[in-house]
């Protein structure tokens, strides 16, 4: 362990200190697919009885009608994070008949591309501008590719621990605001050195459905004739199936700042790009996208990891972060759970927060011009696809290490920032999770990605048999254990004022949509 993070470790435990990690907040925002009962896309529209999506702050889509995204609120207490996104699926079970939600980050079996519904938001102007940004996904990436799921985890420190963790440099020269981001954006570089331990713990995507890539070429294997995978993968969700196309591959800001990091995407919504030109925004009378730029907003730029500011209606997230500065992170890099019912359990919950602390304390240098920004990119793309392998080495700073050795001494220092929170917060729960780790090192195949493969092949199931057969069981689950009475009429009063407040907007912004976007674009909404 290291000089720095031992020190700070004993600084925070002091009483006080103590107290402000306990005043930590956690939420999670959780996709799913609905599914009819054969595990085939629904194509139904989003229940109306669960509310608006553009309104609604618990219930809403993402890219596509059909893919659901569950939100919690924040919450010092993970009992009481997974209690509401637990509540929320009992609700969500309530009013989807017989769809069941499907419980893993790859697509169920999707129909032609054509017919993928992109999620609809309703007439008004801010509705259209977040279904014209879909409709732009689409041209891009492809329908198929938006279908992916996953878990966001929220998270951040108390306000008042940043002062405790400065140095007498950044005291003096630093605002509050300004030392609050430097602190985020350095355990943000900490996390991209070190989130592949991430990947081969808890990544559970190592197969698809052969229906997913829809005959595009790729380098993956057979298992069956439903089913591609890649043996020792952790997380084929994260791997380069996704977004790396040519336009995003120049992005990758190493966050060393929050001025360059913000720069770097503010050129990429305001530069062309020329297959993007091709498309043109309007088509037949019709807005297709909503800029022919690198990136149409600054959320199409696909990150593991985000550094957030909670940004007023009609603001873009960029002017939000660079006036106001970092508020949270978001980790985007979480496989669905396939063996949890919600997608994700407490006690990975826990370890994210043991993960993260250990990242805000460690000792995180710039990166510079050596190449370990690449090197960081280059050991996560590896593990998502073999992290499994026998023997696999990865790149610590210019050095080839055993992926075990690395991830063993790294468990070993986020045992001691585990070993914090229980005294902070009681028991043990932080220690065991970590603890319960090594064993995965010790042999893979204690890791989701190794059991999802070992059910595939043991049981003679194809991927979509084997996750059809999972989201059933946790459907059952959940409906077994329907909302209260008073549950449901606060998530039913919630859906109507959802609806509510859906039609005001529509009657208020009855203006140019033409002028709506450029002045969205421009940065201007919301002042």
């Amino acid at each position: 362990m290291s000089d720095l993070l031992e020190s700070r470790l004993a600084l925070l435990d002091q009483p006080a200190h103590r107290a402000l990690l306990a005043q930590s907040l956690h939420g999670i925002e959780r996709e799913s697919l609905r599914v009819d009962p054969h595990g085939d896309l629904a194509l139904t529209p989003h229940p109306r009885a669960l509310g608006a999506t553009l309104t609604h702050p618990t219930i809403t889509t993402d890219y596509s009608e059909s893919l659901i995204e569950l939100i919690t609120g924040t919450h010092t207490d993970h009992g009481a994070l997974l209690g509401e996104l637990t509540d929320i699926h009992r609700f969500v079970y309530s009013e989807l008949g017989d769809e069941i939600l499907w419980n893993q980050s790859m697509p169920a079996h999707l129909p032609a591309e054509a017919d993928i519904p992109i999620a609809w938001f309703g007439s008004s102007n801010t509705g259209m501008l977040k279904y014209v940004y879909r409709r732009g996904l689409a041209y891009r990436y492809g329908k198929a590719m938006q279908c992916i799921a996953g878990i966001h985890y929220n998270f951040s420190f108390s306000e008042a621990l940043w002062p405790v963790l400065a140095t007498p440099d950044e005291a003096a020269t630093l605002s509050a605001q300004d030392l609050q981001s430097a602190k985020y954006v350095a355990l943000i570089r900490n996390f991209n050195r070190v989130s592949w331990l991430l990947m081969y713990l808890f990544g559970a995507s190592p197969a698809l459905s052969a229906n997913f890539l829809q005959g595009k070429p790729h380098q993956l294997r057979q298992l069956d004739d439903d089913t591609l995978y890649l043996p020792y993968a952790t997380s084929l969700r994260m791997s380069d199936l996704g977004y790396q196309n040519k336009a995003q591959a120049g992005l990758k800001p190493c966050y060393n700042d929050l001025a360059t990091y913000v720069a770097k995407l503010y050129d990429a919504v305001s530069q062309p790009w020329p297959e993007y030109e091709k498309y043109g925004t309007i088509r037949d009378g019709e807005w297709i996208q909503l800029n022919t730029n690198i990136l149409q907003i600054e959320n199409e730029y696909y990150s593991s990891i985000r550094p957030k500011r909670v940004a007023r209606r009609g603001e873009r997230p960029l002017r939000a972060l660079a006036t106001r500065g970092v508020q949270y992170i978001e980790v985007r890099c979480m496989d669905i759970d396939p063996f949890s019912p919600v997608g994700v359990s407490e006690s990975t919950a826990r370890f994210l927060d043991a993960f993260l602390l250990f990242c805000a304390l460690e000792d995180s240098p710039p990166f510079g011009e050596s190449g370990h920004c690449q090197a960081s990119t280059n050991n996560f793309l590896t593990v998502v696809k073999e992290g499994r392998k026998p023997g696999l080495m990865l790149n610590q700073e210019g050095t080839p290490i055993p992926l075990a050795t690395w991830g063993r001494d790294l468990l070993e220092r986020i045992g001691a920032c585990a070993a914090l929170l229980d005294r902070v917060h009681g028991g043990t729960a932080h220690q065991d999770i970590v603890a319960a780790q090594a064993i995965k090192l010790d042999d893979p195949a204690h890791t989701p990605s190794a059991k999802v493969l070992a059910t595939l092949q043991d049981e003679g199931l194809s991927f979509h048999a084997f996750t059809l057969k999972m989201s059933q069981q946790h459907a059952q689950t959940l409906r077994n254990q329907p909302p209260s009475a008073e549950q449901e009429a606060q998530f039913r009063e919630q859906a109507a004022q959802s609806l509510a407040e859906q039609y005001a907007l529509e009657q208020k912004e009855m203006g140019n949509f033409d002028d709506f976007v450029a002045a969205y674009q421009a940065g201007l909404l919301g002042n």
